[in-house]
């Protein structure tokens, strides 16, 4: 976990931007990246939070994410 705190967030230039996850093809505005720990801890992953219009929030691997356009 790079640039984050101790409850995993991290920091990303395209938090508060209009972002779209290309597995879902759902837009809306990155809330956040966060490190969580996964199988009892014996794995990590970095996962993108985004929020759109509807306010109900999902959240998709960093690397699903582009910016909208």
């Amino acid at each position: 976990m790079t640039g984050g705190n101790s409850f995993g967030h991290e920091q990303h230039p395209w938090i508060g931007h209009a972002v779209e996850d290309i597995a879902s093809k759902g837009r809306g505005r990155l809330m956040a990246v966060v490190c969580e720990s996964v199988l009892n801890h014996e794995r990590w992953v970095r996962l993108a939070y985004i929020r759109p219009a509807s306010g109900i929030e999902w959240s998709t691997a960093v690397g699903n994410i582009s910016l909208a356009p």
